[in-house]
């Protein structure tokens, strides 16, 4: 895995925290929450989309996808965050509740188990490649 410099790791644990306290602040219904949490989502994704593997084993490659998949979400609970202020979508009042009213969390919680899963499995498979060499 291709390891990040001292800014793009700062920018990554600033992300990671300011997702953190947006999601956290969208609880007491601070205004501000969503331009935090995207603040966050987009510097988080962009220095993981950077970290890139270039080895050749496929269960890597395949957990890097799932890693992909779950930046996406992040991105897509910060998009539903913002819908989730006001009917953006110019929708019918049930449709937008039934839809996309805090249905953010539920993107937000895949894509959370979704990077705890392969945080956890790549670093055992990138000790299993050390180990061979």
């Amino acid at each position: 895995m291709r390891q990040l410099s001292k800014v793009e790791n700062a920018i990554f644990l600033t992300g990671a925290l300011l997702m953190v306290v947006g999601a956290g602040a969208s609880l007491l219904q601070w205004w501000a929450a969503p331009y935090v949490f995207a603040a966050g989502a987009v510097g988080f994704t962009t220095m993981q989309m950077l970290q890139r593997y270039e080895g050749s084993n496929f269960v890597i490659r395949r957990l890097r996808r799932i890693v992909l998949l779950s930046d996406v979400l992040f991105l897509v609970s910060a998009l539903l965050m913002f819908a989730s202020q006001g009917n953006a979508f110019h929708l019918d009042h049930i449709t937008y509740l039934q839809y996309v009213y805090q249905k953010w969390v539920l993107t937000l919680l895949t894509a959370a188990i979704l990077q705890l899963y392969t945080t956890h499995r790549i670093g055992n498979e990138l000790e299993k490649e050390a180990k061979k060499l």
